[in-house]
């Protein structure tokens, strides 16, 4: 039984032929090309010398016919045949060269699949060279050679995945074109799940104290965030060269390139983007931290998810390492964030479906997090809120779910006059200067949390009375002006 036909043999049939080499099933081959057939025959493959349009050539059965003649005309021919020889079979045609707009559309009309190879090469040359997505990342390029010195890449404070792999990635990039990097992050990486991305694929970054160590950099790259100063350590007035973002910005963005995809769940999604277009090998350890970026951000593709999301996600599965992406989903919790997680279903007040809770002085900010999502799975729960302060500064961190309320709008009418606050529909946080309240002695550090809490707690609750419902087709724009860590 024949599963495989080929009328005719061009180049782009024997092309066709070293693929289905590795295929399991029968193929045989009708050509007129007596050469082709020796030719074939010395290769161990079954070929008929003879016309490819006269059905008295064809072999009793086919599943499937590949008409992959030179000459359109003649593959029109041999589909006709080819349809009454084998009425079930699935018939595929290559349309030839130099072809009229008629014949394709003969092709179209007989064939099940028509290739145009003219077609399909112009608009592979467009995509590459004309067409926006070329135009962004030549851009990028661009600017990348014309640094005279080595690239900082800078990560929000606190980096969460999409931030690491996207720095990481950028490097990479850069790297490609002959320009050293470095991925850099002010704050610390505490949240065991992000610990465990940097040590199982031991990524590259440095931890920067003061802005005046990235002056031996020749640029600025910003990835995860927009604004230079705004949840970064540097100064307000740095200079940036590139930036990277997919959360919409509250103010002007200046940089010589700029890529703000609001549309896109991730800013790992738009580095995995760039990575396929310039069709270089991808190891396995940045698509690794990719994938995982984009899933971090999307919450396993369920918030904020577009198609390049996913696009960016099928080009990377098959260069990741499974067993590390297992591994870092799987980290041992510290100590500090069990004590948070108790401390917050201590210490919860609730008010109607919304639960929040003050866990007081805290060792591990990324614990708050993980304490919210938590108490969101209580039952009863629609939204939780989990707060602490370190080194002079409240930390927030709230979920919700449902489209009851908008909790990135309600942070920040909460808690926006005193502090930064907002974030996402169902995901969303704020930071609060402790002020004077951070000069009260040890002693009195239950009268410190007691106040906190009555700032913190009392404004959310008065605020959650009138608090707005998301508007799920712009979700993305009740993004904070920094990003908040997902995962933290």
């Amino acid at each position: 039984m024949v599963r495989w036909l080929l009328l005719g043999c061009g180049p782009v049939g024997h092309a066709i032929l070293e693929m289905l080499s590795e295929r399991s099933g029968r193929v045989r081959v009708v050509t007129d090309d007596r050469e082709r057939v020796t030719s074939l025959r010395e290769e161990g493959i079954r070929a008929t010398h003879g016309d490819p349009t006269d059905s008295s050539n064809y072999p009793p059965t086919a599943d499937i016919v590949l008409v992959v003649g030179e000459d359109a005309e003649c593959n029109i021919e041999a589909i006709q045949s080819a349809r009454g020889r084998y009425p079930n079979a699935q018939v595929l045609s290559y349309a030839g060269v130099e072809v009229d707009p008629d014949c394709i559309e003969k092709l179209v009309a007989a064939a099940d699949r028509v290739v145009d190879a003219t077609a399909v090469l112009t608009d592979h040359v467009v995509e590459m060279v004309d067409r926006e997505p070329a135009r962004r990342l030549r851009r990028l390029l661009t600017v990348l050679r014309e640094l005279d010195g080595p690239l900082a890449v800078v990560t929000h404070d606190n980096p969460d995945p999409d931030a690491i792999a996207s720095a990481v990635a950028l490097c990479r990039i850069a790297e490609y074109v002959g320009v050293d990097a470095d991925a850099c992050y002010f704050g610390e990486i505490s949240h065991q799940e992000n610990r465990a991305l940097v040590n199982l694929l031991d990524l590259s970054l440095r931890n920067v104290e003061s802005p005046e160590e990235l002056e031996q950099y020749a640029g600025i790259a910003l990835v995860d965030h927009s604004r230079p100063g705004v949840n970064d350590g540097l100064d307000p007035e740095t200079f940036v060269d590139i930036v990277i973002d997919h959360h919409p910005p509250r103010a002007p963005v200046e940089a010589r390139f700029v890529d703000l995809r609001s549309e896109v769940g991730a800013t790992s999604t738009l580095l995995a983007d760039y990575l396929e277009r310039l069709g270089r090998d991808l190891d396995r350890t940045v698509a690794t931290a990719l994938l995982y970026g984009i899933r971090v951000d999307t919450k396993d593709f369920t918030r904020e998810v577009s198609k390049t999301d996913f696009e960016a996600t099928a080009y990377l599965l098959e260069r990741v390492d499974v067993s590390v992406l297992e591994r870092v989903e799987t980290p041992s919790m510290s100590a500090d964030v069990f004590e948070t997680i108790a401390g917050a279903i201590r210490n919860r007040e609730t008010h109607g479906t919304a639960v929040a809770s003050c866990v007081g002085e805290i060792r591990d900010r990324d614990a708050l997090a993980q304490a919210a999502e938590r108490l969101l799975d209580m039952e009863g729960v629609q939204v939780s809120l989990v707060y602490g302060y370190k080194d002079g500064t409240v930390y927030v961190s709230g979920r919700a779910r449902g489209s009851d309320i908008d909790l990135g709008e309600t942070l920040r009418d909460a808690l926006g006059q005193i502090g930064s606050a907002g974030g996402h529909a169902d995901m969303a946080g704020a930071q609060l200067p402790l002020g004077i309240l951070e000069d009260v002695g040890d002693d009195a550090k239950e009268s410190l949390t007691d106040v906190v809490r009555g700032i913190v707690s009392g404004r959310f609750f008065e605020t959650l009375d009138t608090a707005p419902a998301p508007e799920v087709s712009d979700a993305e724009a009740l993004a904070l002006e920094f990003p908040l860590e997902d995962r933290t």
